[in-house]
């Protein structure tokens, strides 16, 4: 039985009990949040036992694996004192930040000799792993476009409902870094190393916060391939997250968990059945109008992979410099949105987030 903690108690700490209930040989133990009334509720709710310290989680010898849900620019320090302490690791997207921040963690967790693995549930969704196999397999030919778009909607109040929501500082960006970079991650797991891009991102429709609700991208890929990447927080009612794989003998469509195009030049007769599959799987909204409707099957099958992961003494399918990836792609879009020039990856370092300034559209 593999005990887990859950520190920071907020909306997706809900989710993260789900999924380990839903993991066999999985146990929540206890809970943690800076704010003891909000780790009393999760306890209360979910039977587990609350702590008011975080040291005192983390020295319950009945703990194996912690799973962190802090706000984005607030998971290094959690996630250092974990490694510390021998548990292993599993912390909410993003993984940081910064890369430095990224990097201590990762660093932290390999110095004790704990599993490290960044949340992205989206690549353990049945459709997802179905257009990986289509890509690993060459179905698609030389790949020559590679889009995600997230066209979502968050009201004022959402950002209104926490004072760390749209800062730099502990929110580490806006549309891109918060809510789109689980698009990232799928596409550059899909279509391969980003090697530039060109970007440009305004504030358009929300007040009170510092950060981006709209931005665009192109960008190149180690392949040649080119692609798009737009996201916001700015387009009501909301729709659901796309990813479009092109190549010149093979296009597929990922609409959420739907795959809702599916056309290869050279056809196999398993075609039609992935296509009639894997279709009609959307999980609530996905997020799109509302942060609390997803589901948490794809996050029990990531736990899951993290506890083979650590049963095996092998590293899981999305650790740490999977995490830090999304990231730096991430940090390379706003500083081409800020010098207005194209940015060569991989980074030389961290853009400086504090002289960042977003201008309103």
């Amino acid at each position: 039985m593999f005990g887990f903690g859950i520190i920071g108690c907020g909306m997706i700490a809900k989710f993260h009990a789900k999924a380990i209930a839903d993991v066999r040989g999985a146990k929540l133990v206890a809970c943690f949040d800076q704010i003891p009334a909000a780790a009393d509720k999760l306890a209360e709710v979910t039977g587990c036992k609350a702590y008011h310290k975080l040291d005192d989680l983390l020295a319950d010898p009945a703990i194996h694996v912690v799973t962190i849900g802090t706000p984005s620019g607030a998971h290094l320090e959690p996630a250092v004192a974990a490694a510390r302490a021998g548990k292993h690791v599993i912390v909410e997207k993003p993984l940081e930040i910064t890369l430095c921040r990224c990097d201590q963690i990762i660093e932290a967790c390999q110095k004790s000799g704990v599993v490290l693995s960044t949340i992205f549930p989206s690549r353990f969704h049945d459709s997802s792993q179905e257009l990986k196999r289509a890509v690993d397999g060459r179905r698609f030919g030389r790949l020559t476009l590679g889009d995600a778009y997230v066209k979502w909607y968050r009201s004022q109040a959402y950002y209104d409902s926490g004072a760390w929501r749209g800062t730099w500082e502990l929110d580490g960006g806006g549309a891109l870094m918060n809510q789109a970079i689980h698009s990232v991650d799928m596409l550059t797991w899909l279509m391969g190393p980003v090697v530039e891009v060109r970007a440009k991102m305004a504030l358009v429709a929300h007040e009170r916060i510092a950060v981006e609700d709209v931005a665009l991208a192109t960008v190149e890929f180690a392949s040649g391939a080119l692609g798009v990447i737009e996201a916001s927080t700015a387009v009501y009612p909301g729709y659901l997250k796309r990813i479009e794989i092109h190549g010149n003998e093979g296009s597929a469509v990922l609409e959420e968990e739907d795959l809702i195009k599916w056309d290869f030049e050279k056809t196999k007769p398993c075609d039609e059945a992935i296509l009639t599959a894997m279709s009609n799987r959307k999980s609530g909204g996905g997020g799109a109008a509302d942060p609390a409707a997803i589901g948490y099957h794809a996050h029990a099958k990531q736990f899951r992979n993290v506890v083979q992961a650590i049963k095996k003494g092998i590293a899981p399918s999305i650790d740490g410099p999977e995490g830090r990836r999304s990231v730096e792609i991430i940090l390379a879009i706003y500083k081409s949105a800020e010098t207005g020039k194209a940015v060569k990856l991989p980074l030389a370092g961290d853009p400086l987030l504090k002289a960042r300034k977003i201008g309103r559209a």
